[in-house]
This record gives C-alpha cells, structure tokens and sequence, in this order.
C-alpha cells in the first residue's frame, strides 16, 4: 500500500503541509499518516495537538475521503527523528514537510530540522512553504 507521510504542527506551516499531503494522498491513493509529536511535554507543547484540535484534525481527515491515520509519539526525540522514523516504518513514498523562512544566524545557532530531514530521510521529500500573508 502506499504511504504519504507529513508533519503536522497547527499552525500556517503544517497547515500548509497537511493541504499539500492530502492532495498527494488522493492522487496516488495512498494512506496518509499525519505526524504530530511532542519531545516529551506534550502537555505544554502548543504545537502537539489536544482536546477539541485534535478531533478537528480527524474530522478534517474523516470528510477528506483520504484513508488516513494520526500518530502522536512523545518518545523524546525531535522531530526529524520522528518523521524519519515513521519514514522507514511504513515504507513511505513521500514526505511533505512545512518550512519557514529562518535568518543565517538562527540556522547557524539553532540548526535546522528541515536540514536533518533531507540528510536522514532516504524517500522524496516534498517541503512547503506556507502563504506570504499566513493562511
């Protein structure tokens, strides 16, 4: 079966991903696995979704008609080694990835997972960027 795999973070980043994922999963009606991690304090973590943004998501993923599922790690690894590990796992055929615009120094000083991910992940990686204005 094939296997789309995307991050997912709420915001206009991931939202942009998950948009892009869905349309790569219709179109070679492949499972989708929407990743969403935490390294561990997912309960202050505003990008791990909870509560009522969590059942939005699988509703969201539910009236898409895309056979999809979520998955939530909180092992304590970031997320490049999540999104790869979900990678080699289901055998996907792509990664969809959100990226965001960061300056020379913020690269240099705090790296970049995006980075990572293009080093570590052996499948096509589709990175996208979100709209100019957010949305």
């Amino acid at each position: 079966m094939a296997v789309v795999v995307v991050g997912y973070v709420p915001n206009a980043r991931g939202r942009a991903a998950l948009d892009h994922a869905l349309v790569e999963a219709r179109r070679r009606d492949a499972l989708l696995v929407v990743v969403n991690s935490s390294r561990g304090d997912a309960l202050v973590d505003s990008d791990f979704l909870q509560g009522q943004a969590l059942l939005d998501l699988h509703e969201e993923l539910t009236a898409s008609g895309v056979r999809a599922e979520v998955r939530q790690p909180v092992r304590g690894r970031d997320v490049s080694e999540e999104l790869t590990a979900v990678v080699e796992e289901t055998g996907a055929e792509l990664l969809v990835i959100g990226l965001k615009k960061r300056s020379a120094v913020g690269k240099l000083l705090m790296g970049s997972a995006a980075q990572r991910i293009l080093l570590d992940v052996e499948c096509p990686i589709l990175g996208v960027k979100s709209s100019p204005t957010g949305a």
